[in-house]
């Protein structure tokens, strides 16, 4: 009977501490993937090289899955590598998203496309404004240009309706001109 009783009591006692053993064993696992996942925030946040404030990690069975944004294929990279050398990290699904070039870069983007914008209506209304005025047929004083955008735009008085004429197709035949307005009067002769 004693013999039975020790059975029984085994029994019931591996029955009831197998729980607690598997229960205790997925507790190990969870912790040892946050600590994983700290460790790899870590390591993403001092790189100086990377912003990290755009990469998310998330840890499953020590497996890393990488997810936001970064702005170039070497910083994916760069981030899958780094949470790679992590002590006790298996794999890495690098799940990262690489922004566009102009996307990451728009306002340098628009200030150098501003400036270039500027610099070609500059040439423009120079060279314009410089043929209007070493054209013997062209009385060029009396003729002002405002460029914006490649829209050329002319104001100001000229000697006939031929002339009126000239003008306009001269700086419609000028690269880089997109359209031109025009508020020229003919003057009158006194």
């Amino acid at each position: 009977m004693m013999k039975y009783l020790s059975s029984a009591l085994l029994i019931a006692t591996t029955l009831t501490l197998a729980p607690v053993n598997a229960n205790e064993n997925e507790w190990t696992k969870e912790a040892k993937d946050a600590w994983i996942d700290g460790k790899a925030e870590a390591v993403l946040l001092f790189n100086g090289n990377l912003d990290s404030f755009d990469i998310n990690t998330d840890v499953h069975k020590s497996t890393v899955t990488l997810t936001g944004q970064v702005t170039s294929d070497v910083d994916r990279k760069l981030a899958e590598e780094l949470v790679l050398g992590v002590e006790g990290v298996s794999a890495v699904d690098n799940q990262l998203t690489v922004l566009k070039e102009k996307d990451s870069t728009s306002t340098i983007s628009k200030q150098t496309d501003q400036a270039m914008s500027t610099m070609v209506d500059t040439k423009i209304a120079v060279v314009l404004k410089s043929r209007y005025l070493l054209d013997t047929d062209i009385d060029g004083t009396n003729i002002n240009v405002d460029v914006n955008d490649g829209r050329v735009s002319l104001t100001g008085e000229v000697g006939s309706k031929s002339e009126k004429t000239l003008v306009i197709q001269m700086a419609k035949n000028l690269d880089d001109v997109v359209s031109v307005s025009e508020e020229l009067s003919i003057a009158t002769a006194s």
